[in-house]
């Protein structure tokens, strides 16, 4: 398919990054689609939590809508969908084991599955949990689009049945993420929503590190973190940071931590899209590790991986600033050549150029 291609994505949200990092994922694909000339529409749930948080209502690079019922969005869509060059359906999406029926009901062109949480997916289905995904909607989809490479799309395919199991890592909006010049204001910094998982990690590599440095300056931004949480007084808190403010963000600090959930470190291969943010920032990083994590940023040359608090305080109070200055360029030229918005758009259209369409669908539209 060498035309502009029309397609439409039914996702967790676009509108608002407030607790999840999916709508920062979907903004720099669309954004890189959009410059390739294809035309998107993005139809996202409207819920309260996300509605009262919205920082895009009204993208200028797709159409956006909401909807409140599932099939009055099918009836007013369904030709749109039925003309689409494919529809994608992300994880997380509400009531979207009855969405996805329905969508497989109208035959369309080239159905497919955009999983953003792919080691949580199948984490879930292991324990039999449905919520967003049924297993024997797998094998359904034209392809399964996982933010996962490595060894989790043979997995996909082999013991779940996916069709066609491709590797669609998130991405950072080129347009939005450079370092910004302005003075440092912390040593070690954090962005991440809480998460039980991560939490003990966060206090290995960033509060034990925090209340053995107190003359050094900490940050963690995120929300949903309990009261009971033990700060220590040279940590700052940030409740929720909008993704116009990561840039500055990432820019103030003189490192940045990446703490990855314990499925994604257990399926390896699944970068977080604050890795790359931060690698676009300039900013460098210290990370806990994962399989697949070197194939990307190695260690020591664009990252530094921590596996101990005594990692980091090394790294705070050993490393020079022309080496830090080294890590952080090299993490921001491999980033910035293949982890870009438009880049993994290029990747998305090449990878639905392959797909054929559904025969059902020829037959009804011939």
């Amino acid at each position: 398919m060498t035309r502009p291609l029309e397609i439409v994505f039914l996702g967790l949200s676009l509108s608002s990054s407030w607790g999840n990092g999916h709508a920062t994922t979907y903004r720099a694909l669309i954004k890189g689609l959009r410059l390739d000339g294809h035309r998107v529409l993005f139809l996202e749930r409207d819920v309260r939590w996300y509605a009262s948080h919205r920082d895009l209502a009204s993208p200028d690079f797709c159409e956006l809508d909401y909807y409140s019922e599932i099939d009055t969005m099918i009836e007013l869509y369904r030709e749109r969908l039925r003309r689409a060059d494919a529809v994608v359906v992300g994880s997380y999406v509400p009531d979207s084991v009855a969405l996805i029926g329905k969508l497989v009901a109208l035959e369309l062109k080239r159905l497919c599955f955009y999983d953003i949480d792919t080691p949580v997916t199948l984490a879930k289905l292991d324990r039999g949990d449905e919520e967003y995904l049924a297993l024997k909607q797998i094998p359904l989809f034209d392809a399964y689009f996982s933010f996962s490479g490595g060894e989790v799309l043979a997995r996909l395919e082999r013991r779940y049945g996916a069709r066609r199991a491709i590797a669609l890592y998130c991405s950072v909006d080129e347009d939005c993420y450079a370092n910004t010049g302005e003075p440092r204001s912390w040593d070690l910094g954090y962005l991440g929503t809480y998460s039980p998982d991560r939490q003990p990690t966060l206090e290995r590599l960033l509060l034990e590190p925090a209340r053995r440095l107190p003359s050094m300056r900490f940050i963690v931004a995120g929300p949903q973190y309990p009261a009971q949480i033990d700060w220590p007084a040279n940590v700052e808190r940030i409740e929720h940071l909008a993704p116009a403010d990561h840039a500055s963000f990432y820019s103030r600090q003189r490192f940045t931590l990446n703490v990855t959930r314990s499925d994604m470190i257990a399926a390896g291969w699944s970068p977080s899209v604050r890795l790359f943010e931060a690698a676009a920032c300039a900013t460098p990083i210290i990370s806990d590790f994962w399989r697949g994590l070197e194939e990307l940023l190695p260690d020591g040359e664009a990252l530094i991986i921590a596996r101990g608090a005594q990692d980091v305080v090394a790294a705070l109070t050993e490393l020079s600033d022309g080496r830090r200055s080294a890590i952080a360029a090299a993490a921001r030229k491999r980033v910035m050549r293949g982890h870009t918005g438009a880049a993994r758009a290029g990747e998305l259209v090449r990878a639905l150029s392959e797909l054929p369409a559904n025969p059902a669908y020829q037959r009804i539209s011939a």
